[in-house]
């Protein structure tokens, strides 16, 4: 199977971001990708937001989710994305937090007792962060732009050697199978 070039953090009008889903949806399916989670923020998003949500076409699987507010030492970030019947969640961009690292490994394992994180982020606004890709992080790492403009889209996914399944690639990125990219 060929590799799978999957965005996991995006945002649209349906929240804080500035194109329609149909806008960032083109806009991934212009720069090669085979995946794309729709992530808008829980307290922001519309009523109707999953209507608005583009059909998987033109190669671009299209996978729904929101971007969860967590109140844990303030407030952090976690995705959850749907896929047919499995759930994943992320747990997103540690490095905006300014936490010690181990203040932000009390901090993850107080969310993990609240949600089963699957992943952490080592990316902010789809940069790199090398100090949260650490192997005392007990999580698959993966990278996101965490879009909010055209200009934002494309700068890190992941690459994932799976079916081109929403439940397949959630599993494979649970299994650590899922491979950081940056720009």
């Amino acid at each position: 199977m060929p590799l799978l070039k999957i965005a996991l953090h995006t945002h649209s009008t349906s929240s804080d971001g500035v194109l329609t889903p149909a806008g960032v949806a083109a806009r991934y399916a212009e720069l090669g990708f085979d995946a794309l989670a729709f992530t808008d923020h829980d307290y922001l998003q519309r009523p109707d937001w999953r209507a608005l949500l583009p059909a998987s076409d033109n190669g671009l699987l299209i996978l729904a989710g929101e971007e969860l507010t967590v109140h844990e030492r303030g407030y952090v970030h976690v995705n959850r994305i749907h896929g047919a019947t499995e759930t994943l969640h992320v747990f997103n961009h540690p490095a905006e937090y300014d936490l010690p690292f181990d203040d932000l490994l009390q901090v993850l394992a107080a969310v993990a007792r609240k949600l089963p994180i699957d992943a952490v982020e080592v990316s902010s606004k789809g940069f790199y962060t090398p100090q949260w890709d650490d192997p005392r992080i007990p999580y698959p790492k993966v990278a996101a732009d965490d879009s909010h403009t055209a200009q934002g889209c494309g700068r890190a996914w992941i690459e994932v050697d799976c079916a081109r399944e929403s439940d397949e690639i959630i599993r494979a990125i649970r299994a650590g199978k899922a491979a950081p990219r940056f720009a």
